[in-house]
């Protein structure tokens, strides 16, 4: 039995969830977000929340509960709130700054990288070490930020590269003579 997906989901004022069979569209302040459930799934609207029962007892249709419900309430909360992720460009001339609506980074390499964002997604930079990305899908916003960690990902012996705001770098110990 799933935990979460006993939880029915509450949607707050100003956001109006549809549902047309398996497929649930979120429509908020924001934007809006669609998601098209398993079959083993059903999905249910009443008094202003949205819950979840599995058809079957298959091990899954148990694990598609949880999954189920995770992923529209975070629907839910990225069309009233959005999601942000922060990186940090830690090294000697590592930065950031925005071109129009691409982000332009310098990481080391002998060419800057240009970065144009996906549909949905805003990049922001208030110092040059810093990027901000931001969107109301949270997949989507983790993808980017994960694809541009990938560019240069932060080395173990200076801790140099990109990371996430907060992310403890394990250092490792420098050749001895």
């Amino acid at each position: 039995m799933s935990r979460i997906g006993k939880k029915a989901i509450s949607v707050p004022s100003g956001v109006t969830v549809t549902l047309d069979g398996q497929k649930i569209a979120v429509k908020g302040p924001k934007g809006q977000l669609a998601y098209s459930a398993p079959e083993e799934i059903k999905v249910f609207q009443e008094n202003g929340s949205v819950s979840f029962t599995p058809t079957s007892d298959s091990q899954r249709a148990n694990a598609m509960w949880g999954l189920t419900r995770t992923l529209v309430n975070n629907m839910v909360e990225g069309v009233t709130k959005g999601y942000e992720e922060t990186l940090e460009l830690v090294g000697v001339g590592y930065r950031a700054a925005i071109k129009g609506r691409n982000l332009s980074l310098q990481l080391g390499f002998s060419h800057d990288i240009d970065m144009p964002p996906p549909e949905g997604i805003t990049f922001a930079s208030s110092r040059p070490g810093e990027v901000k990305i931001a969107g109301i899908d949270k997949q989507m916003v983790g993808e980017v930020a994960a694809r541009i960690r990938r560019i240069r990902p932060p080395e173990p012996y200076k801790g140099k590269g990109v990371r996430y705001a907060g992310e403890k770098v394990r250092r490792k110990e420098g050749k001895k003579k």
